[in-house]
């Protein structure tokens, strides 16, 4: 199982970002996915899941509604989209594959993580 985060860089506030998540070695459509964040001297914090359908999502409610988390099953490739951003959003971000698929926010229900790709907001 690998799970490959991409997209990360330097914006500044107000702007956008839309990171991917590329996954290989497992079937991509039995399993959600989500999106955590981990600031420097802070806790990993959930963001965004999305259940194996791309029917069911969730959001963490310090990005609800300005970040997005689709899917491309055909693609083995999650995204996620953040508008809006600020300089908290700062961080190194990370995607995980659930135990199962359904959407959850709880760090225990992922089983298997990526290597992050960082996110600087700043001017």
């Amino acid at each position: 199982v690998q799970l490959q985060a991409s997209g990360g860089g330097l914006v500044q506030p107000g702007g956008s970002l839309r990171l991917s998540c590329a996954a290989s070695g497992f079937t991509l459509d039995n399993y959600a996915i989500g999106w955590f964040r981990q600031a420097p001297w802070k806790e990993r914090e959930f963001v965004a899941a999305i259940s194996w359908t791309g029917g069911s999502t969730s959001y963490g409610d310090s990005v609800k509604g300005r970040f997005a988390i689709s899917r491309d099953n055909a693609k083995y490739t999650v995204y996620l989209q953040m508008n809006s951003l600020k300089p908290e959003d700062t961080a190194v971000y990370y995607c995980a594959r659930a135990r199962d698929s359904y959407a959850r926010g709880s760090i225990p229900e992922y089983g298997y993580w990526g290597q992050g790709t960082l996110v600087t907001v700043s001017s």
